[in-house]
């Protein structure tokens, strides 16, 4: 954008549509925290074992990853907005689904449809936000939507804990004689309601406006925005950004046409895509109960500890909306993958010494429970200042406005499936080879994600986003 149209430009309007478009972040939060703490629940409805739990949990998952790839091309068939407004529908079905389930069968299916919303939120909300935002203030805002993805996982968090204490209990009845893990599930259906109806009042992206021909309204829109003379400007970077022959996005954009060769920056979006998850924070998110409660909580206080990480969680990505227009993106994800490899480490080391007493319990000898409990939510809070946001606003800015659709819709596939292999595992894992060596291995992959950055990653700040190549 111009020097001389930046006072033109409408933060009050531009802070609106953010605020409506990142409560599909908050709902990507509830939903994937939502099963943290509805784990006994399911286990005693549905009588289920180790593996049983695992593939409860990690249904989402293979929603996500089919929701995240086919959000990327819908977006540019039925515009970003279109896209959000159908992830609330199914994030209203699955609240619905899941709690109502009478079978485990019944209950992966919710699951999945809630994925499908999950994974379009996860890639289209950032992306919108990055096409209607200015480059100087493009990263803070952005960031956003880790604020309230975390905001999500808190609220679920919150929730479990206040109706399970309020039940007696996660699996104990609660209103209408209804056990209170369900009640968890009913809970989603609030905030999509709400997602739903604000979705109606924003506009559609102007860069896929202008990809449709529909230059018009992208200059509507634009001038809204930025003003007159500006949206005019903007529309004619906007077409001249897109490829030669002018042809509408389309997946085969991913090929270099000289080399033949998927071009170098879908590396890259996929690197950081499945980095962020190999380092093993959805453990966190999905199994922090029973994570806490494998080394001597109580379910009381496993909950408390969920909340707590929630807490610290916001705060850092509230620190990264102070630094990411002003450092960067790169040095935040270079600090975070540095201080993640130290702390996993430190986590691994204070998971070895568990001890089983005589009966059955299992506990952490001297300080390492304190040990194990500070270096986690340190690492948390290394995530959140970083990776968690920041590969969020990479894939929404760093590909070119041709390829923006395709390349989220490869990228998000890519980290929904290193979620799923991470998340899937985890609960064998526990048992053997042990947390230990679980966190030692989340702890390489930090230290590689650090090597990766340096050689892979390009600066995105200030940039405009029709000056993206790759």
């Amino acid at each position: 954008m111009s020097e001389g149209s930046a006072g033109k430009v409408n933060m009050a309007f531009i802070a609106a549509i953010v605020a409506v478009a990142t409560i599909g972040g908050f709902m990507f939060g509830y939903d994937s925290g939502v099963i943290n703490g509805t784990q006994k629940g399911l286990e005693s409805a549905f009588d289920l074992g180790k593996l049983g739990i695992g593939v409860n949990v990690g249904a989402i998952l293979v929603g996500s990853s089919i929701g995240a790839f086919g959000a990327g091309r819908m977006a540019d068939i039925i515009g970003r907005r279109g896209v959000m407004m159908l992830s609330a529908v199914l994030f209203l079905l699955s609240a619905l689904l899941a709690g109502a389930a009478g079978s485990s069968a019944i209950f992966i299916f919710a699951r999945i449809i809630g994925g499908l919303g999950v994974g379009a939120a996860s890639v289209i909300s950032p992306v919108y936000i990055s096409e209607v935002t200015p480059a100087a203030v493009r990263g803070r805002l952005s960031s956003v939507q880790q604020v309230m993805i975390i905001s999500g996982l808190t609220g679920a968090f919150v929730a479990n804990f206040v109706l399970a204490r309020y039940a007696g209990g996660s699996t104990a009845p609660l209103w209408l004689d209804v056990p209170a893990w369900r009640w968890m599930f009913w809970l989603q259906g609030i905030p999509a309601a709400i997602y739903f109806f604000a979705l109606l009042v924003i506009p559609e992206s102007p860069r896929y406006l202008v990809a449709r021909g529909q230059e018009e309204r992208a200059q509507a829109v634009l001038t809204r925005l930025f003003g007159a003379e500006e949206a005019a400007r903007k529309v004619s970077e906007i077409r001249a950004s897109l490829a030669a022959d002018h042809h509408r996005p389309k997946l085969s954009d991913l090929v270099d046409k000289t080399s033949g060769k998927i071009r170098p920056i879908v590396w890259t979006g996929i690197g950081l895509a499945v980095f962020q998850q190999l380092v093993g924070i959805n453990v966190v998110f999905y199994y922090g109960a029973t994570l806490w409660e494998a080394v001597g909580f109580s379910e009381d206080y496993a909950l408390q500890t969920n909340i707590l990480s929630g807490v610290l969680s916001i705060g850092a990505c509230l620190a990264t909306i102070a630094l990411v227009d002003r450092i960067g993106r790169k040095p935040l994800l270079l600090i975070g993958s540095a201080g993640m490899a130290v702390t996993l480490a430190t986590v691994a080391y204070a998971f070895s010494t568990a001890v089983t007493g005589a009966d059955g319990a299992v506990s952490l000898p001297g300080n390492n429970g304190i040990i194990a409990l500070v270096a986690a939510n340190l690492y948390v809070i290394f995530f959140n200042m970083s990776w968690g946001p920041i590969m969020w606003v990479m894939l929404g800015e760093m590909f070119p406005n041709q390829i923006r659709g395709s390349g989220l819709a490869v990228a998000g596939f890519a980290q929904w499936i290193a979620n799923a292999v991470v998340s899937v595992s985890f609960p064998s894992l526990v048992v053997s080879p042990g947390l230990a060596v679980a966190y030692c291995g989340y702890a390489f992959f930090a230290l590689v994600s650090f090597f990766f950055v340096r050689a892979m990653v390009n600066e995105t700040k200030g940039r405009e986003l029709e000056d993206m190549v790759g």
